[in-house]
């Protein structure tokens, strides 16, 4: 996984919500749309110095997965122990948090606590997903990107508590939310925009009920403002 494959996962991404490209370089992305995301962050091994990524940074000693596997063995011989001062400094030597966590994955750049995932970038503690970037606690989801504590979702920009929703961007604490925009608390609502609290629509903008081809004029002006440089 290297940003290349990052960038067209994004792009494919935008084109499934905006119906166009994404104007930004990676990293302008990331401090655009994953700026309230809980990502891992760059580290460095304590034993060989090499950089690599964590998603707690609770600890100040750090092991990448390779190291940590590498290691013939993490035992050490029997000393003699006198105080609690002693354990601690003996267990300074082994007490390493590891990091870049990746069980039964594939391509995962960047990232650690992934389980069962493929290509994934700059993400934490997701699992079953594929082409996936700057997540954490993401599952079963595919093209998903700057989100948070969703499932079953695919083709999304910045979902946080949601599922089952597909080609739609800033959705809230919902489900079942398609081609949609800025939605928060709702429920089964495909081409709406701005609304809250609602069900069982379409063509909605800020809980209005609009006709198709009004609805569609006024998200062309929505889409540009939202993808303005």
């Amino acid at each position: 996984m290297d940003e290349k494959k990052v960038l067209e996962i994004i792009n494919q991404v935008m084109m499934g919500i905006f119906g166009k490209k994404n104007p930004w370089n990676l990293q302008e992305f990331m401090e655009k749309f994953a700026f309230d995301i809980k990502l891992p962050v760059m580290v460095y091994d304590s034993i060989t110095g090499e950089e690599t990524w964590a998603e707690s940074m609770n600890s100040t000693r750090f092991v990448t997965s390779k190291n940590e596997r590498a290691r013939e063995t993490w035992m050490l011989p029997k000393r003699k122990v006198e105080s609690i001062d002693d354990i601690i400094e003996i267990w300074r030597e082994t007490n390493y948090t590891t990091t870049e966590r990746n069980f039964g994955s594939i391509d995962v750049a960047q990232s650690d606590t992934i389980y069962e995932s493929e290509k994934v970038w700059r993400s934490a503690n997701c699992n079953r997903c594929k082409n996936i970037a700057f997540c954490d606690g993401c599952h079963a989801s595919e093209y998903l990107v700057a989100s948070q504590r969703s499932g079953s979702s695919t083709y999304c920009l910045r979902v946080d508590d949601s599922a089952n929703c597909t080609n739609s961007y800033n959705v809230i604490c919902s489900g079942k939310i398609s081609n949609s925009l800025f939605i928060q608390d709702a429920n089964s609502l495909h081409e709406c925009m701005f609304c809250s609290h609602i069900a069982n629509k379409r063509y909605c903008i800020a809980n209005m009920q609009f006709e198709k081809d009004e609805y569609f004029e006024i998200k062309k002006a929505v889409i540009d403002w939202i993808l303005r440089v």
